[in-house]
């Protein structure tokens, strides 16, 4: 196993963590008595499992050490951490929250992209996923509206809003990708 993966796998052993300290802190918040070290614990927690995903991804790149299980378990690792962040803090006591769209959107988009690939190397026999720029500034936009939740900015529909908006184009890209490979392997227009 390499080093980038097993960095990985560091970043998807915060996650329980992370949500552990979330919820304990929402709580404190919930009773009136809002415990700010275990706060800045889950800040501190999912900051590091952020800029991990960044060195693992430098170490795999620069040293060599890029592996199919790696490439698989590096989007596993982001995707259940945001989850996993907009999830618990949507529904915890916090003093700020996410609007309910926002795990609604983000979840939605995860899942139709998923059961889409599945559905294109099913009906293809090979599902190519092109990365695109969007997705990418959606996952960063993500994590940067979470980190303005925990850090308690005023004014969280912004960055939501940003985050929801690339999230969303991101999905009607990923689907008119898949539509574009499906009516290719079959030489018709769907």
């Amino acid at each position: 196993m390499t080093f980038a993966t097993q960095i990985t796998l560091f970043r998807i052993l915060l996650i329980p963590v992370f949500v552990g300290l979330a919820i304990y802190y929402g709580d404190s918040v919930a009773l009136g008595q809002a415990n700010e070290m275990l706060r800045w614990w889950t800040i501190a927690v999912f900051a590091t499992a952020a800029l991990s995903d960044a060195v693992d991804g430098y170490v795999a790149r620069h040293f060599n050490q890029k592996s199919r299980l790696g490439a698989i378990l590096d989007p596993l690792a982001d995707k259940l951490l945001l989850l996993s962040a907009i999830i618990t803090l949507s529904f915890t006591g916090w003093r700020q929250h996410f609007p309910l769209w926002f795990p609604v959107l983000v979840i939605s988009r995860d899942l139709a992209s998923i059961g889409g690939a599945f559905l294109i190397d099913y009906l293809t026999g090979k599902c190519v996923i092109q990365p695109h720029w969007t997705g990418k500034v959606a996952t960063f936009a993500q994590f940067a509206a979470i980190l303005w939740l925990m850090l308690d900015f005023p004014a969280l529909a912004w960055p939501t809003a940003v985050a929801g908006a690339f999230t969303a184009v991101s999905g009607f890209l990923n689907l008119a990708a898949g539509v574009r490979q499906v009516q290719k392997h079959s030489g018709k227009h769907v």
